[in-house]
């Protein structure tokens, strides 16, 4: 094939044209692709066809298709045929290759951008080899911003079909700012591709949460309008260890917003008040509760899989899952009566306090991070990946929603080194950073809580640091009552083999109370 990526497939055909897709097409024209477009909505062929022919100034062509096998035949024209699926995770997908599957032919490769269940994905890497295609699951972040200019990528499959599409992904990829590097790597085998990307999402929802924590704090703690904590997140994303993160940043624009007569392009946010957009928007997540999104929560159940502790995270996820269902919380606060957050009476220096919410936030972002990437290493060891963990930061730095530049900074050279490191907390620089950090956020929940703050993801992460590195932990209790009732066994602490011990059963039983 030549050396020239473009030139190698010459056409790309993209499943699916909503926002993700669209901006797909746009983006694989400009690199001069030409490219095929097919969705099940005849409405959203329309809208990219009208789009196209506004925009002439591309490299490649955009043509949109209603029918499914005119699509696929106009991909024959390329060297290899190549798919870009960028649909709903579960079923959907499946009826799309049923659908294409009789136009497959050896050697044919189809990407799967969408937010899909890597267990899914192996099966259909296993349907798929009988045919001689190769099925890659490709986790796509960034949101549709990205997806115009190039997002973060974590393709997993076959390593012969990786490496054929690695130049051109290379190219489309988001790129480090630092170092000009895309943020693309080969993954792995089978659904590892997928699996990262399920963790990223993870990670985003406990960073989510506690961004959100902090500017609930902020507004109804301290009583800061919406301008204010916006110019508070552009300082924080401007300096320290919040710098160039996206979160921050894009908060800062979000509390900055302003309606306007206009509205935006579609008529939200008209309105002649000067008021913020915000207020414009519920207190409820429901792409948890109507199954539009299934990766936190896939890796909230992974984790418990794998035995391995991620409270700030999961926390976030059960936030979002009790916000979606407001008519019941609209009951429950009738009945419980529960209180609202309250301002912080006595706060002397606002600044101070300020400052050691930052802290907060960053410890529980980097708790984040411990928690997702020693899923992953748990995960790659269980499947035989060999994920190095240094190129998932790699892909993380830039183009999705979890890039944080010092966090990246602070752990990359070291998991670069070990790639299968299953806690982060061995990392001197990370230990160090969340002990140093421990104190303010410990100060901001006990605030949080005398003043009736929302605070699941910090307070989880708070209680997480405490038991990973406790060696008095309750569990002692509860290992007697649970072999009181139920004769489990035992360890004895100072007893060499069984103090640390293997994870394993011990081998004392005390007889509580004959049965």
């Amino acid at each position: 094939m030549p050396s020239d990526p473009v030139e190698s497939f010459k056409r790309i055909g993209i499943v699916g044209a909503g926002n993700m897709g669209s901006m797909m097409a746009f983006a694989f024209s400009e690199l001069g692709l030409d490219v095929s477009v097919w969705d099940v909505r005849a409405a959203n062929v329309d809208q990219i066809k009208a789009w196209a022919r506004e925009d002439q100034n591309r490299k490649g062509k955009i043509e949109g298709y209603y029918n499914i096998d005119e699509f696929t035949k106009s991909l024959e024209q390329a060297p290899k045929k190549l798919y870009l699926f960028s649909i709903t995770h579960g079923h959907p997908a499946d009826s799309v290759l049923k659908m294409i599957k009789h136009d497959l032919k050896p050697g044919d490769i189809i990407l799967d951008g969408g937010n899909e269940n890597y267990r899914r994905t192996e099966r259909r890497q296993a349907e798929c080899d009988q045919l001689g295609v190769h099925w890659i699951g490709m986790g796509v972040s960034g949101g549709y911003q990205s997806a115009r200019h190039g997002p973060s990528l974590s393709p997993g499959g076959d390593p012969k079909a990786l490496e054929l599409v690695m130049p051109l992904l290379e190219l489309y990829a988001a790129k480090d700012k630092k170092t000009g590097k895309p943020c693309v790597t080969g993954v792995g085998p089978h659904g590892s591709g997928h699996y990262v990307k399920m963790v990223h999402n993870g990670i985003e929802g406990g960073m989510l949460s506690t961004i959100a924590e902090a500017w609930s704090l902020m507004h109804n703690g301290l009583e800061l309008n919406y301008d204010e904590i916006g110019d508070i997140f552009a300082k924080w994303n401007k300096e320290g260890e919040l710098r160039n993160n996206y979160l921050v940043s894009i908060g800062a624009d979000v509390c900055h917003t302003k309606r306007t007569p206009k509205g935006d392009y579609k008529g939200e946010g008209a309105s002649r008040d000067n008021g913020w957009v915000l207020d414009d928007v519920l207190d409820k997540v429901v792409q948890d509760d109507d199954d539009t999104e299934g990766t936190p929560f896939w890796s909230i159940m992974d984790s418990a899989a794998r035995h391995v502790s991620c409270p700030t995270l999961a926390a976030a996820h059960y936030l979002r899952v009790a916000s979606g269902n407001r008519e019941e919380r609209a009951r429950v606060a009738k009945k419980m009566q529960m209180p609202i957050p309250k301002p912080m009476e006595g706060v002397k220096d606002k600044a101070i306090m300020i400052e050691k919410l930052r802290r907060a936030v960053y410890c529980s972002f980097l708790a984040s991070f411990c928690q997702g990437l020693e899923l992953i290493a748990r995960a790659s060891i269980d499947e035989g990946w060999g994920i190095d963990l240094g190129k998932c930061i790699q892909i993380w730095r830039g183009g999705c929603i979890i890039q944080s530049e010092y966090i990246a900074d602070l752990i990359q050279p070291e998991l670069s080194e070990d790639k299968q490191l299953t806690n982060l907390k061995f990392i001197d620089n990370v230990s160090r950073e969340l002990h140093q950090n421990m104190g303010p956020l410990k100060e901001i929940i006990v605030a949080g809580i005398l003043t009736d703050q929302y605070m699941p993801a910090m307070s989880a992460t708070l209680e997480y640091l405490k038991y990973e590195g406790g060696l008095t932990l309750p569990t002692k209790f509860m290992e007697a009552q649970m072999d009181f009732f139920g004769a489990h066994a035992y360890n004895k602490p100072g007893i060499p083999g069984e103090d640390p011990g293997p994870v394993k059963k011990g081998p004392h039983h005390y007889e509580w109370r004959p049965a």
